[in-house]
C-alpha cells in the first residue's frame, strides 16, 4: 500500500509546489482533482488534452518527486434534475475519463449523484425510507429510470477509453451512500463500478468500516483516509442525521477529523489489516476536512500517523513457520 493525498486542499499552489510539500511528508502517491467538485487546479483537461507538451510536463512533475499518479477525482452530480447542471458534471466526467486514458490512470473517484424525485423536479431528492410509499415511488424512479441507465452508459464509455475502474464514494445525499447501494449499482452496471471506501461517511451512519471492507471485498477500488468523531454528548440526544453547518462543531452530532482524532491506532490497524485480507494493495488517500485543524497541521499529523501504520510491502507469498 502507498500513502496518498487528495491534492485539492492545496489548490492555491502549483502542482510542483504541492508535490514538493507532499514528498517531504513521506507521501508516495497522489489523487488529483480533474473537474467537478474537487476542481482542476492541478489537472485541467481542457489544457492537457490539447497540449502534449503541457501534458508531458504534468507527468514529469510526478517523476521529479517520485510520486505515483494514483487516481483522478471528479465528483459531481451528473444525474441532477436540472439539465444544465447534469450536462456540466457529465462533461467534466467524460473529460476526466479521456484524461485518464491519455496518461494511463485506471481509477476515477466519483459520486453517483442524485436525481429529482420525479420528472419535472428541479432539485435532487434523497429518499432514505420506504414509507410513506411515495418514497418507494421516488426510489424506483431514480434507480430504474435515471441512475442505472446513466451509469450503464458511462461505464461503457469508460471501458471504451481504457478506464476500468469508477470508484464511487458512498456519500449521504446521493443514491449510492452505503455498501448495499454501491453493490446494487455494481450488479446493475457491471464491474467498472466499484467503491471508494471513505470510512468517514460510513461511521456516522452506523457502519463499522472493517466489516464494510469484508462486505465489499474486491469491489474496493480506492480508499480515502478520513476520520469521523461521534460527539458523545450530542449524538445520544439528537441522533446522527445532522444538517447543521460543519463549522458548528460544538453543536453537531459528529464532525470530520484527521485520522487518529476520531479513532485510535488500534482501530486504524484493524481497518488497514482488513484491507490486506481482501487483497487491496493500492493507496490510502488522505482527504483533509478537519475543521479543528489547519490544512498543514492536519495533513502533517495524518501523514505521521499513517506512515507508522500502513502496510507498505506486498503480502508475503509464503510464511516461514508453517
Amino acid at each position: 500500500m502507498k500513502l496518498s493525498v487528495l491534492t485539492n486542499l492545496y489548490g492555491g499552489m502549483s502542482l510542483d509546489e504541492t508535490l514538493a510539500k507532499l514528498s517531504k511528508l513521506g507521501v508516495e502517491a497522489a489523487e488529483i482533482g480533474c473537474g467537478g467538485y474537487p476542481g482542476n487546479a492541478h489537472c485541467n483537461p481542457d489544457v492537457l488534452l490539447n497540449d502534449d507538451a503541457a501534458c508531458q510536463e504534468f507527468l514529469d512533475t510526478f517523476k521529479k518527486y517520485n510520486i505515483k499518479l494514483a487516481a483522478f477525482a471528479c465528483h459531481g452530480n451528473p444525474v441532477h434534475p436540472d439539465a444544465g447542471t447534469a450536462a456540466y458534471y457529465d462533461s467534466e466526467l467524460r473529460k476526466a475519463i479521456l484524461m485518464a486514458e491519455k496518461v494511463g490512470v485506471d481509477t476515477i473517484v466519483v459520486f453517483s449523484g442524485c436525481p429529482g424525485g420525479a420528472p419535472g423536479d428541479k432539485m435532487p431528492n434523497w429518499a432514505t425510507c420506504s414509507w410513506p410509499f411515495e418514497f418507494t415511488d421516488v426510489l424506483n424512479y431514480q434507480w430504474n429510470e435515471v441512475l442505472i441507465p446513466y451509469w450503464k452508459e458511462m461505464a461503457k464509455f469508460a471501458e471504451e477509453h481504457n478506464v476500468p475502474r469508477l470508484a464511487f464514494e458512498m456519500h449521504p445525499g446521493f443514491c449510492v451512500y452505503n455498501p448495499e447501494t454501491l453493490m446494487r449499482l455494481r450488479e446493475a452496471c457491471g464491474p467498472v463500478i466499484g467503491a471508494n471506501l471513505d470510512p468517514s461517511h460510513l461511521i456516522w451512519q452506523g457502519c463499522e468500516p472493517a466489516a464494510v471492507v469484508r462486505y465489499l471485498g474486491d469491489a474496493i477500488y480506492h480508499v480515502h483516509a478520513k476520520d469521523t468523531k461521534i460527539d458523545p454528548i450530542n449524538s445520544p440526544a439528537i441522533g446522527n442525521l445532522d444538517t447543521k453547518h460543519y463549522t458548528m462543531e460544538k453543536e453537531r452530532a459528529w464532525v470530520f477529523r484527521t485520522v487518529g482524532y476520531g479513532h485510535g491506532e488500534d482501530w486504524w490497524r484493524e481497518f488497514i489489516s482488513q484491507l490486506r485480507l481482501v487483497g487491496y494493495d493500492r493507496v490510502l488517500s488522505i482527504e483533509h476536512e478537519d475543521s479543528l485543524m489547519s490544512i498543514d497541521e492536519g495533513l502533517e499529523k495524518a501523514c505521521q500517523f499513517l506512515n507508522r501504520l500502513i502496510i507498505k510491502e506486498p503480502k508475503p507469498g509464503t510464511i516461514s513457520w508453517a
